[in-house]
C-alpha cells in the first residue's frame, strides 16, 4: 500500500521532492510487508514477528508525521500490539525535521496576515523544537512577553487522514492473526484524538480549562494563551522556563527533590481527573519541565480526554472492589469502563491487569511505583494477560480504556525514572475521599460550559 502525500502549500521543489520520496519509500516498504503477511497467511507458514516488527520500525522511522505518532501511542498501550511490535515501535523518535524560514514566513502570513512580523518585537528564525505535527519558535511580543509560537506543518489534516487509512489497514492485518484483542475501539479513539490535535483553537480552550482546574495547585503551571496571536494552526503561549524532565532526572537530583517532583506530577495528572473527569493524554517526557522550586510546567494540550462521571466512579469502584474482593462491584466498574459480555473467566483475567495497575495504591506504605522499578515485570504481566484473553475468547478494548490506561502506564514510567518511593495509597485516597458522582456532574457542567467544552455524554 503506497502512501503518497503531496503538500500543496506553495512548497519549494526541494522540500516537495524530499517529502514525496520519503512517503513513497515508506509506502513501498509497508506494501512489501503487507505482501509478506499475505503470503504467510495463504501458505500457512509461521510469521517471524521479530523480524517483521524490525522491518516495520525501519519503514516508519523514515516518516516523521502522524502515523509514527500513532505507532508510538499504540506501543504504549498494553496488548494493543504483540510485544515484538511494541518494543520496536517504542524506539521511534518523534523529532521531525523543522520547516525552513521560507515556509515559516508563508505559514505565519497565512495565519496572522501579511504584516505578521510587525506583531512581534522579535521572532527567532530557527525552531526551538520540532515534532510530528508542528514546530515551536521563540518570539517576543511588543509588551516584552517571551512567547512560544507553535506552528502546524502544512496540510497536516490530509496527512492525518492518509495515515489513519494506513493504520486501519495495519489493525486489520493484526486482527486477522490474533483474536485475543479486538483493537477497533482503540482505532476509533486514536482517530478522534489525532484529529483533535490539529485544532489549535481547541488546544487553546484546553489550556484555559487546565489553568482553571489547577488554579489551587501551586505546584503546577499552565502557560497562558495569547489569543490575538493565535489561530487554528498557530498557538501562541507565554514561554515558561524549566528543566526538561529527563535532564532533571539525569542531573543528579537528590532523593527528596525527585520525590517532590513525583508528588507534583501525580497531582498535575490526577487532580483534573478525579475532580472533573479530564486527563492529559500524552505522557511524553518532553511535555513536562521542572522549575527551580520543583513545581511542574505542563506543556502540549493537544491530546486531552474527557470522561463521563460514571467512568471516574468506575475507576474508584474497581479500586474498592480489588481491596475488598467484591466481584459484584468489580463487574459494575468494568461495565462503567465500557467492557461488555463480562464472564467470571474474563473478570479473573482483567483482575490480573487491574491488580498490577492499582497495586501501588492498595498498599498503605512508602514504596516504588513498581517493586522491580523496571518495565520488565509489567511486560510479563501484559504477556500473561494476553495469553489468558486468548483462552477465554478475547475482548474488545473499550475506547474509554485506551487513554486512561495509557495515562497510568505513562505516569508510572515517569515515576520509575524518578525512582520515587512514596505512599501512593495516601495520595490517592486524599484525592478520592469525598468523591460524589452528582457533585462531579455539576462541577463538569459549570467548568465545561464556561470553557465551551461539551459534556462527555455529548461526545461519546
Amino acid at each position: 500500500m503506497i502512501h503518497i502525500l503531496i503538500m500543496t502549500d506553495h512548497m519549494d521543489e526541494n522540500r516537495l521532492g524530499s517529502r514525496l520520496r520519503r512517503y513513497t519509500r515508506v509506502g513501498t516498504s509497508l506494501g512489501g510487508l503487507a505482501v509478506q503477511l499475505g503470503a504467510n497467511r495463504v501458505l500457512g507458514t509461521k510469521l517471524d514477528q521479530g523480524k517483521h516488527a524490525a522491518a516495520l520500525k525501519d519503514a516508519l522511522g523514515d516518516l516523521k508525521g502522524p502515523l509514527m505518532k500513532a505507532a508510538q501511542l499504540l506501543a504504549s498501550i498494553p496488548d494493543a500490539l504483540p510485544k515484538e511490535y511494541s518494543e520496536d515501535l517504542r524506539q521511534l523518535q518523534s523529532n521531525a525535521p523543522p520547516m525552513g524560514w521560507t515556509f515559516v514566513k508563508r505559514r505565519m502570513k497565512s495565519e496572522l496576515g501579511p504584516d505578521w512580523q510587525s506583531k512581534f518585537t522579535s521572532f527567532e528564525r530557527d525552531a526551538a523544537a520540532a515534532a510530528s505535527l508542528g514546530q515551536v519558535h521563540r518570539a517576543v511580543l511588543p509588551d516584552g512577553t517571551d512567547v512560544a509560537c507553535k506552528l502546524q506543518y502544512p496540510d497536516m489534516s490530509s496527512a492525518v487522514e492518509a495515515d489513519l487509512r494506513q493504520l486501519a489497514w495495519a489493525f486489520g492485518v493484526y486482527r486477522s492473526y490474533d483474536k485475543a484483542i479486538d483493537p477497533s475501539g482503540v482505532f476509533e479513539e486514536l482517530s478522534a484524538r489525532l484529529r483533535e490535535e490539529l485544532d489549535y483553537i481547541r488546544e487553546a480552550r484546553h489550556l484555559r480549562l487546565y489553568d482553571e482546574m489547577l488554579a489551587q495547585e501551586t505546584v503546577v503551571h499552565v502557560p497562558p494563551v495569547h489569543e490575538e496571536f493565535s489561530s487554528q494552526r498557530l498557538l501562541t503561549m507565554t514561554w515558561v522556563n524549566g528543566t526538561p524532565l529527563m535532564d532533571f532526572i539525569r542531573g543528579g537530583a537528590s532523593v527528596e527533590d525527585r520525590e517532590t517532583v513525583a508528588q507534583n506530577m501525580f497531582r498535575a495528572w490526577y487532580v483534573p481527573f478525579y475532580n472533573y473527569g479530564v486527563i492529559h493524554g500524552d505522557p511524553h517526557f518532553g511535555n513536562y519541565t521542572i522549575r527551580d522550586d520543583l513545581s511542574i510546567n505542563m506543556l502540549d494540550f493537544g491530546c486531552v480526554r474527557f470522561f463521563q462521571a460514571k467512568f471516574v466512579k468506575g475507576v474508584i469502584d474497581l479500586y474498592e472492589a480489588l481491596q475488598t474482593g467484591n466481584d459484584e462491584l468489580a463487574v459494575s466498574a468494568y461495565e462503567a469502563w465500557g467492557f461488555t459480555d463480562i464472564t467470571r473467566e474474563l473478570i479473573d483475567v482483567l483482575h490480573v491487569w487491574a491488580g498490577f495497575i492499582f497495586q501501588p495504591l492498595l498498599e498503605d506504605k512508602p514504596r516504588l511505583i513498581s517493586q522491580t522499578n523496571t518495565g520488565e515485570y509489567g511486560a510479563e504481566v501484559a504477556r500473561n494477560v494476553h495469553q489468558e484473553l486468548k483462552r477465554v475468547g478475547g475482548v474488545k478494548l473499550p475506547r474509554e480504556f485506551v487513554f486512561m490506561d495509557r495515562a497510568a502506564i505513562g505516569l508510572g514510567s515517569v515515576f520509575m525514572h524518578l525512582d520515587a518511593e512514596i505512599n501512593w495509597h495516601r495520595m490517592f485516597n486524599e484525592l478520592i475521599h469525598d468523591f460524589d458522582i452528582d457533585t462531579m456532574i455539576e462541577r463538569q457542567k459549570t467548568m465545561f460550559g464556561k470553557h465551551g467544552q461539551p459534556m462527555p455524554e455529548e461526545l461519546d
